[in-house]
């Protein structure tokens, strides 16, 4: 039995937190395919997970991380080989199932997408679960009329994983960006990444009225919360809001006027249980025409000790880009 590294999380008396570890393959949960992992990522689902300050992992003790990328070393399904590159994002990784904090990852193989050609190992986690989901909103806006000519476009919590993705993602397809932060002096980083303009949330007029100014044609919004009952508010007719985030609150507190009277479309962005056909369709999307072209300026690779600090900073509302944990050899 080799051993190797891995972030495991334990309930300890009620205490929820996680350390590197030393484990074996014979402790991982069952799967079809074995990955040597490269590199995983730092989504806020990890930090919420790996800290218990939400209530994600459903066992314990229990590897964390949502993502990994890496080499197939042995697999007993036919659909994949050993040497072959592979991805996995969401299903039960890193909640109900060992994840992607590990230098071994065995998983179904019905959770494997096959590395689309044009991205490499390390492209696909600075990517990960944040620009999946991501590229799923710009995606399903657009399957529900939105298009550049339509009208200027905001992006929430835009120097986050999703939010900067989207940003790169939305500008490059010719849409005016206006990117919402909190953070007053990351305005030059997010035009950088192709915002047009950028607007601050402590400056942000929450006013009383159901409906406010026709803003935006579209909106990506990964905060919910009062920002999300904002946006319902500004949206122009006809106009798509993506939700697919909660670090801002789980309620929405709104009224039905926007949607009976403007026809306010709000769409929900799950990317954990998304379709194989779909998941690999928006891979292969991601590895071409919506592959954001800002990566390395977004991306911050850690090593597997550094998870705790990033889990702190991510859970204060400190994070920018994206980070990505290296596992082993590229």
């Amino acid at each position: 039995m080799t051993a190797f590294r891995a972030f495991r999380v334990f309930d300890e008396g009620g205490v929820i937190g996680g350390r590197v570890v030393s484990a074996t393959l014979e402790e991982l949960s069952p799967g079809d395919v074995v990955i040597k992992a490269t590199y995983s990522s730092v989504n806020y689902k990890d930090a919420l997970a790996a800290t218990g300050t939400g209530k994600i992992v459903r066992r314990f003790p229990l590897i964390a991380g949502i993502d990994v990328s890496g080499t197939v070393e042995a697999s007993a399904d036919a659909r994949f080989a050993a040497g072959d590159h592979v991805l996995v994002t969401g299903y039960d990784l890193g909640v109900a199932h060992d994840g992607g904090y590990a230098e071994r990852v065995r998983v179904p193989g019905d959770w494997v997408v096959p590395l689309p050609s044009g991205l490499t190992l390390f492209d696909a986690m600075a990517i990960g679960t944040a620009g999946f989901t991501a590229a799923l909103s710009v995606l399903d806006m657009e399957k529900n009329g939105l298009a550049a000519a339509s009208g200027p476009v905001i992006v929430t919590g835009a120097t986050g994983g999703v939010g900067s993705l989207a940003v790169q993602i939305l500008s490059a397809r010719g849409y005016q960006v206006t990117a919402l932060t909190g953070k007053d002096g990351e305005h030059d980083y997010l035009r950088s990444l192709g915002a047009a303009n950028v607007l601050s949330r402590h400056g942000l007029g929450r006013g009383t009225r159901p409906l406010e100014k026709a803003t935006w044609a579209g909106a990506v919004d990964a905060v919910g919360g009062d920002v999300l009952s904002w946006l319902t508010t500004t949206m122009m007719y006809n106009g798509c809001i993506a939700s697919s985030g909660l670090a801002g609150g789980t309620h929405l507190q709104t009224t039905v006027l926007p949607f009976i009277l403007r026809g306010v479309k709000l769409l929900g962005i799950d990317s954990v249980m998304c379709p194989m056909a779909t998941r690999r369709a928006v891979w292969t999307r991601l590895a071409s025409d919506l592959k954001p072209p800002a990566l390395p300026a977004i991306a911050r690779t850690i090593e597997m000790d550094a998870l705790p600090q990033a889990f702190a900073t991510l859970l204060a509302g400190g994070a920018r880009g994206r980070l990505v944990v290296k596992l082993g050899e590229s």
